[in-house]
């Protein structure tokens, strides 16, 4: 059985680490390309809110990459 926990989600990612290699986008640029806020962007890479599997494969697709490149499911 996977326990959640409250707050952080079982998904992490690698998209912080990932924009800076891709010309260093702001969150804002990565947003305006995926038609989200900053906000919900810094909301994702702080595993704060996981994403829809849509906006998964939009930001896969923004950063060329498949995507177990971008998220990995950590259920502990």
């Amino acid at each position: 059985m996977v326990k959640f926990s409250k707050g952080k989600t079982a998904l992490s990612n690698q998209i912080r680490r990932l924009r800076f290699e891709n010309s260093e986008m702001t969150q804002q640029q990565l947003a305006d390309k995926v038609g989200l806020t900053r906000q919900t962007i810094a909301a994702i890479e702080a595993s704060k809110y996981s994403p829809s599997l849509e906006v998964a494969f939009q930001l896969a697709a923004v950063l060329d990459l498949p995507l177990t490149k971008l998220f990995e499911w950590n259920p502990e």
